[in-house]
């Protein structure tokens, strides 16, 4: 059954923003990863206690084109103008998905203030060499869903099989966009900053990190440096899980509620 979002719209700086939403309570902003072909059907998981808040980023998904954006410092820009036009009552919660959690990474740093706690969900942008990224081209498409979940069948269902050419023919055209849009991003450093753990150190934020032991794109080997360096962290790992936890382990989402809630 499909989840029953609202749908706003805003115009942040020229880009026009989509931002899906859903549930009630206190508000959590969710930024998503470097592709949207997962969609946002997990946020139900949250949506029993929480009002999500699931913008698409400048030139992916649903929201416009945004030719201006450079590197990474555009969406911070851009996710703190976002905040001043929402003018929520209450201080969010902040949510960020692998190249979402590199980004949500920054922007806790710069602007903790800002937010309540943090979720970072196999995070991006730490670039460490002794535990490295997949690279995403050397990933034959057919291979994707392996890398993506652990039990590949979760993840092939976002994909084409071959039986809806129109179906096909959006898929290529949408990640050749956001590709696009990423490539910008990652043109100064990869995807990421040879000073996150600086950053990190300024994340005074309650902060849970959500990482799938078998996650084969971003190694959850990672993780205990992410742990040493934000002060306030704890760690939540998902056993027999890749890359996607909330698609492929949704009662996850009811730890991450609790977390959130306490």
């Amino acid at each position: 059954m499909a989840v029953n979002f609202e749908t706003l719209e805003y115009d942040i700086g020229g880009v026009r923003t989509v931002v899906k939403a859903v549930g009630r309570g206190r508000p959590v902003l969710f930024l998503h990863g470097a592709a949207t072909l997962e969609g946002f059907d997990f946020a139900e998981g949250l949506a029993d206690r929480f009002r999500v808040l699931l913008p698409s980023h400048p030139g992916m998904g649903l929201s416009g084109p945004a030719p201006h954006v450079a590197d990474i410092s555009d969406m911070l820009l851009h996710y703190l103008n976002l905040l001043d036009v929402l003018d929520l009552a209450e201080k969010p919660h902040l949510m960020g998905f692998s190249m979402g959690g590199w980004m949500a990474t920054e922007l806790a740093a710069i602007a903790r203030d800002r937010f309540d706690k943090l979720v970072l969900i196999a995070p991006a942008g730490l670039n460490d060499p002794a535990h490295p990224a997949t690279p995403l081209g050397g990933i034959a498409p057919q291979d994707f869903p392996g890398y993506l979940t652990h039990d590949p069948a979760v993840a092939a269902r976002f994909f084409p099989d071959g039986s809806d050419p129109a179906f096909a023919e959006s898929f290529g055209a949408d990640r050749a966009r956001e590709g696009d849009l990423v490539g910008r991003l990652c043109a100064p450093f990869g995807m990421g900053h040879p000073n996150l753990r600086r950053f990190m150190a300024r994340i005074t934020n309650p902060t849970l990190l959500v990482w799938g032991e078998r996650d084969r794109l971003l190694p959850a080997s990672q993780a205990p440096i992410w742990l040493e360096n934000l002060p306030a962290a704890q760690f939540l790992s998902v056993p027999d899980t890749g890359h996607l936890v909330p698609q492929e382990r949704p009662e996850t989402l009811k730890t991450i509620g609790d977390f959130l809630a306490a």
